[in-house]
């Protein structure tokens, strides 16, 4: 059962976080832009799979409920953001413990580290890709307010010290962390001065943005310790 949400865990964030084009978030309400995002669905989860199983159009018809939902609602932030999200991995737990042995009868099967590496790149992408959205919308409300720097190098940023996070915590190597903070706070704060607001507005974005890295971490360990070793050796202390 784990193996199989393990393989549908990063077929989703496949398909919500780096598959899903610009053109497809902009046209939801449009039938065309929703269903194409619904065969990616369908796609990546049965390639990860390994198999076109029927119960594969059961989780993209959950997806495309969720989705409609979410659209037509109108409402958008964190929190839309978040039940968003729960809602999704609520299916695929769902989807995992109706069909335990989905992953078993898939093409992949044989490959016992593969459901681990699903886990590690799920939990990478979810700490880069997901993190900016969910950072985002959490600082959307002051950024009207903020100067505007290089196009994209913000989410550039975020999406480096979330990566850098995240490796650090699943290396084992905490204690890092609170030098890549240090840095950051040297770089930062010599530019912004004595704005407070501006001050106020890093720190903000800064702690929620090591936090998601970290938490995204420790959820991608715990999922770890539930499947088959990677067999790779332990990096020293």
């Amino acid at each position: 059962m784990i193996e199989t949400f393990a393989a549908l865990l990063f077929a989703h964030v496949l398909a919500d976080f780096v598959l899903q084009t610009g053109w497809m978030v902009a046209n939801k309400r449009a039938p065309a832009a929703m269903l194409s995002h619904i065969a990616v669905v369908f796609v990546t989860a049965a390639a990860t799979i390994g198999t076109l199983h029927p119960i594969l159009l059961g989780l993209a018809g959950a997806h495309l409920l969720i989705d409609t939902l979410k659209t037509f609602s109108g409402r958008r932030g964190l929190i839309p953001f978040l039940a968003d999200q729960a809602a999704h991995l609520a299916s695929l737990a769902a989807l995992a413990r109706l069909a335990p042995d989905l992953w078993d009868g898939g093409q992949w099967s044989g490959l016992t580290a593969a459901p681990a590496c699903f886990a590690l790149a799920a939990g990478l992408i979810l700490a880069t890709r997901a993190g900016g959205f969910a950072v985002g919308f959490l600082m959307e409300p002051w950024a009207p307010d903020m100067p505007v720097g290089l196009l994209g190098a913000g989410r550039a940023i975020g999406m480096l010290e979330r990566g850098l996070v995240f490796i650090l915590v699943m290396t084992g190597q905490t204690g890092a962390i609170g030098f890549l903070i240090a840095a950051k706070s040297v770089l930062r704060f010599g530019a912004v001065g004595d704005d407070r607001k501006i001050s106020e507005y890093v720190i903000v974005g800064t702690l929620a943005s090591f936090g998601w890295g970290i938490v995204t971490a420790i959820l991608t360990l715990s999922l770890l310790t539930y499947l088959p070793p990677l067999g790779i050796p332990d990096l020293p202390p």
